[in-house]
């Protein structure tokens, strides 16, 4: 690492001011604060002092949605191979089946390997090409505002890769986290100027652009010929006998055994990220119970009354693990720069995205999912509640001090 260290320390003064490469310098400062914590101090009182920094933080996040990823892309590949053994297609063909005989990987849907391996395929590419056009974008940016290439990205990217269906064509990919990164980041100032969540605009976008390859039957399991709607899609027309009648099991949805987004199906997964997130204190435990309450509060409430909406007789503990909803509440919905900021307002901002998750669920059959939009619709009310929360704060003061 010494060899490293001074290797970079000499390719400094070319990326400098005056240099040679100093358009490029957020290339050089990129590369260099992957390996080494970054050098800048501040000068003048007061100091903060903390072991931790941007870079640290986006780390533990990936860190702690990893399991999400090796869940997701294990049932992605169990989902194609077992509508493969259903169909009796013996492959899938093309350049994937290929690499899959190389590396000695079946379609057995009782193989772990087998499973993972398929899996990967699907989901590797779709995260090359997201980094790839992503981070195209935020050198260019970086580039003409000659700043630092934020590292917020590396999350950004992960994030969007796993709320994606595993048969997404890749230019849509690109062009999905091009808007995300471009529309919902960079033309308000880059990291930490957004408002809305920059993986969630790019969602949102593929969406309403290209609803045929992100929704649907036929998206979910890669294989040609199969169809094969969510629980969620089952419930909104035939209610929770559908989806029983599925053959889906309570604990097969809350480990991540179903159709659905490549990393969004496991909810066992999103807890076991909601805690380490929670312990190292990256992420408001106020949010994510907030969001939680949201949407139980008014299921709970709905089992009550008699309704011909199918919707509404779905018990909480169903709601809680179907779609993406732990998902979106524990790696969405906290996302520092887009939530609100005060205490009070984060309990206000995640029982707002829990209800109108539950809101659009049960009352619109033709979007079941909801935490998408909920999420992006918090996000819009997010200084708002700040706001009123700060305001009532400062008259309770002005009140006791007067």
């Amino acid at each position: 690492m010494k060899r490293l260290r001074k290797f970079l320390d000499g390719l400094e003064p070319l990326f400098l001011r005056g240099g040679r490469f100093e358009k490029f310098h957020a290339i050089y400062e990129m590369v260099d604060t992957l390996f080494y914590s970054p050098p800048d101090v501040t000068r003048g009182s007061p100091h903060v002092r903390d072991a931790i920094d941007l870079k640290r933080v986006m780390i533990l996040v990936v860190f702690a949605v990893t399991p999400c990823a090796l869940v997701g892309m294990w049932n992605t590949g169990y989902q194609a191979n077992a509508a493969i053994v259903s169909l009796g297609i013996g492959e899938i063909g093309g350049w994937r089946e290929s690499i899959l005989m190389l590396l000695g990987a079946g379609h057995d849907p009782d193989s772990l390997y087998d499973n993972f391996m398929l899996g990967l395929s699907y989901f590797l590419p779709i995260y090359i090409v997201t980094m790839a056009a992503g981070g195209f974008w935020e050198i260019l940016f970086a580039g003409i505002r000659n700043h630092e290439i934020n590292e917020g990205f590396f999350v950004t990217s992960m994030l969007y890769a796993l709320i994606l269906p595993a048969t997404i064509p890749l230019w849509q990919v690109a062009l999905g986290i091009s808007f995300g990164v471009v529309i919902g980041k960079e033309i308000f100032g880059g990291t930490g100027k957004n408002f809305l969540n920059p993986a969630l605009v790019g969602r949102a976008f593929l969406y309403f652009a290209y609803p045929a390859q992100i929704s649907g039957d036929a998206v979910w399991t890669p294989v040609d010929g199969f169809s094969g709607a969510t629980a969620l899609g089952i419930s909104a027309i035939e209610g929770m006998n559908g989806v029983l009648a599925s053959g889906l099991t309570w604990g097969q949805a809350f480990f991540g055994q179903m159709q659905g987004s490549i990393g969004e199906t496991s909810a066992a997964a999103c807890l076991f990220g909601a805690a380490f997130l929670i312990y190292t204190g990256i992420a408001s435990w106020r949010i994510i119970a907030g969001v939680f309450a949201g949407l139980i509060i008014p299921a709970i409430a709905a089992g009550l009354v008699d309704s011909s909406n199918p919707m509404m007789s779905m018990p909480w503990h169903w709601h809680i693990v179907l779609g993406g909803f732990a998902f979106g509440a524990v790696f969405m919905a906290t996302d520092p720069v887009s939530a609100c900021n005060t205490e009070t307002g984060k309990w206000i901002f995640g029982l707002l995205i829990g209800f109108l998750t539950f809101v659009i669920r049960v009352i619109n059959p033709a979007f079941p999912e909801g935490i998408m939009l909920a999420i992006l619709f918090g996000n819009i009310f997010a200084p708002i509640i700040d706001y009123f929360v700060i305001r009532s704060n400062v008259r309770r003061r002005l009140q006791r001090s007067g």
